[in-house]
């Protein structure tokens, strides 16, 4: 997915900057970057960050880099963010999004005028480099984001700092957060809103829909009104948003304690002796579960880290497995002869959740009964990058529907086995249940995950489980 963090300010703001960057570190596990803006114009720096966090990767840029404005970006994707010589003056930009339209874009910008665009390692285009691309084609920075917005299929979320100032803009249906901080002396833009608590702010203005910012050392102001229609990711309060963060005044711990509850009241009264949270994201659901059931909470699983600081997960899957049990560590005497009902955010592909509990039950547990926050994902997201699955089909749901139905699936058919009411339904979910060797499975309903987060489902995307955009 990514993040972004920018600031400006009365003094120097690397400091603010570093940090602030760092804490968007659970978003993106691929690439960190910083640029300033001083005295000596931009400086930017960007590092690999797959193997170690960002905050080792830029201690020496904190050393090194003077500016009283600057931007960063946390990535799973291009790296950023760039610096751009236009006929607009020079900028630095920075994305949150995707562009499922690439293709159609780059051909339209050659073809009007763009000579060339810089290849990445794999051939393909840095998708904020054609963001930038599209900006330039007008004559102003406002009207350039407005023109990407409407162009780009997906989304996109937009930090772009001039000599002057930053435009902080939000993706069009407001499919991921930016928030706006205030301290005396400097204003910063974050995609999560707890980032710059420790550094002073406090939370100033959350942007609307396709909202545009424009921020200076003096304070900030609208330049282009919010769009009414919105659409952000519930995945967001499900998975991906840290505990403390708040979207559209709603905090994520607090949701899923009111997720786990949920849970619990559908689940009646379960005989096991512990409830248990796949860690991290999972803990607050089991123990909104636990506190709802009356179950006692337990951790048998208990994250290392000292190393495992973050979320870190490398691209190859074979390693991603091994990195997922290197995380975690058994309490043995805890598990033996136990039953548990274990609370995860999400079911994905099931390759994890199948070995951690493997991993339980060769530690002694005596029974497993999966509980997942949120329904079957049956649909990659086209929206955000919120996962790496490259298909439909790296989910596990449409893995077993494929095989159910002999390959032979509709619309239609796909449609019934979204409805938790159907028999289909009920085929595919006790079908994971065996592949993934669980003692029970049940899903969240979608309209309790609604209304565990609190927002008017009509502003809130549930593409991924029900396929409506």
């Amino acid at each position: 997915m990514g993040g972004v963090f920018g600031v400006v300010s009365n003094n120097d703001c690397v400091t603010d900057l570093f940090f602030g960057t760092d804490y968007h570190s659970h978003l993106g596990t691929k690439r960190g970057g910083m640029c300033v803006y001083g005295e000596n114009g931009f400086n930017r720096s960007i590092h690999d960050i797959e193997n170690s966090p960002f905050r080792t990767k830029f201690e020496k840029e904190v050393d090194e880099m003077v500016g009283h404005m600057g931007i960063g970006c946390i990535s799973d994707g291009e790296p950023q963010p760039l610096t751009v010589y236009s006929k607009m003056g020079n900028y630095s930009i920075g994305t949150v999004g995707r562009i499922n339209n690439k293709e159609q874009l780059v051909n339209e910008l050659l073809s009007s005028g763009c000579n060339q665009f810089m290849s990445m390692n794999n051939g393909s285009i840095n998708n904020t480099e054609l963001v930038a691309a599209l900006i330039s084609t007008e004559n102003d920075f406002i009207k350039g984001i407005r023109y990407a917005q409407s162009k780009i299929d997906g989304s996109i979320t937009i930090l772009l700092m001039t000599a002057q100032g930053i435009y902080a803009a939000r993706d069009r249906f407001g499919r991921t957060p930016l928030i706006i901080g205030k301290k005396k002396g400097s204003y910063c833009a974050a995609s999560e809103s707890f980032a710059f608590i420790n550094l002073g702010y406090h939370t100033a203005k959350e942007l609307g829909p396709a909202e545009i910012v424009y921020i200076t050392p003096s304070g900030f102001g609208t330049v282009a009104e919010p769009e009414e229609k919105m659409r952000i990711c519930t995945f967001l309060w499900t998975y991906f948003g840290y505990p403390t963060s708040t979207y559209e005044g709603l905090n994520v711990e607090e949701m899923r304690y009111r997720s786990g509850a949920s849970i619990a009241e559908s689940d009646g009264k379960l005989k096991v002796d512990y409830v248990a949270g796949v860690p991290d994201s999972g803990t607050a659901h089991a123990l909104g579960y636990a506190n709802k059931s009356g179950i006692p909470f337990a951790r048998p699983l208990i994250k290392y880290t000292p190393t495992w600081p973050r979320s870190f997960m490398p691209q190859n899957q074979k390693a991603r497995n091994l990195i997922a049990r290197m995380k975690l560590v058994p309490v043995n005497d805890l598990i033996k002869g136990k039953k548990f009902v274990l609370i995860d955010d999400s079911i994905v592909r099931g390759t994890q959740l199948l070995g951690t509990v493997k991993y339980l039950y060769d530690s002694g547990a005596k029974e497993i009964h999966v509980r997942s926050a949120c329904p079957p994902i049956m649909f990659g997201c086209k929206y955000l990058n919120f996962s790496r699955s490259v298909s439909d089909m790296d989910l596990i749901t449409r893995r077993v529907i494929d095989r159910l139905e002999g390959g032979k699936v509709t619309a239609e058919i796909l449609n019934e086995y979204v409805d938790s009411k159907s028999k289909r339904h009920e085929n595919m979910v006790e079908e994971i249940r065996k592949e993934l060797n669980f003692k029970s499975l049940k899903y969240h309903e979608l309209e309790d995950t609604l209304k565990s987060v609190g927002l008017e489902p009509c502003k809130l995307c549930t593409y991924c489980w029900n396929g409506k955009e």
